[in-house]
């Protein structure tokens, strides 16, 4: 079975920034994000991006004041994040992000996972591992912002197929098999080069993490909201 890693080095990272409007619009809409929640450093100013790709949030946190530690397996997103970051104070690291505390051993003001990186781990005990490992890390009132997709409801029928986006050279969509504890993620990809369509495909698995279950994790550890 492809590994999260395996699929982004195969196919997803290469289309990445496009599949999510393209680089200035990404890097908008999370400008945005954290612009709206008043996210600013008032403590130890160190930040860190746990599955930071290529920088749609690291670098709108680095722009704020953090200094970011930008972690992630796929080296081909983080090399576009570094062509991005300008004279932000971000460091990259390729890792595995549950190996985080290695790269970055000192308390962080903020850490963020966010997109679907959490769905990425390979059981609910990695991702508790985890929670456990950010908690620890936290400097005392440190923040600790993640997002993911609930898929605990399973899609259906036609409601599986998802076109992604497409445009006059770039053809993306997906469907999900959705299984007892994790979704099959099916990519299918077409580009047009020199006047033909080439076909590329890949797949991988997401946990299906309820919000429920997610909260009462972190709750656990110690987390309020």
């Amino acid at each position: 079975m492809p590994t999260a890693a395996e699929h982004y080095n195969r196919l997803l990272a290469d289309v990445y920034s496009w599949m999510y409007g393209g680089w200035d619009a990404a890097l908008a809409r999370y400008t945005e994000f954290f612009d709206s929640r008043g996210i600013a450093p008032n403590g130890g100013k160190r930040a860190i991006d746990l599955g930071a790709g290529c920088g749609f949030q690291a670098i709108p946190l680095a722009r704020r004041g953090f200094s970011v530690t930008a972690i992630d397996l796929d080296c081909k997103l983080l090399a576009e994040l570094e062509q991005h970051k300008g004279g932000e104070e971000i460091e990259t690291v390729c890792a595995d992000i549950l190996s985080f505390r290695s790269h970055a051993p000192k308390t962080a003001e903020l850490i963020v996972c966010m997109v679907d990186t959490l769905l990425h781990l390979d059981s609910q005990a990695a991702v508790t591992r985890l929670v456990d490992d950010v908690f620890a890390a936290l400097e005392p009132g440190g923040t600790f912002i993640a997002t993911f997709r609930d898929f605990s409801v399973a899609a259906e029928d036609l409601d599986r197929f998802i076109s992604v986006r497409n445009d006059e050279r770039l053809i993306f969509t997906c469907f999900l098999e959705f299984e007892p504890a994790t979704v099959k993620v099916h990519d299918l990809v077409y580009r047009r080069t020199d006047g033909r369509w080439d076909f590329a495909k890949s797949y991988y698995r997401k946990l299906r993490l309820s919000t429920a279950w997610v909260v009462s994790t972190l709750r656990a550890v110690g987390f309020q909201r």
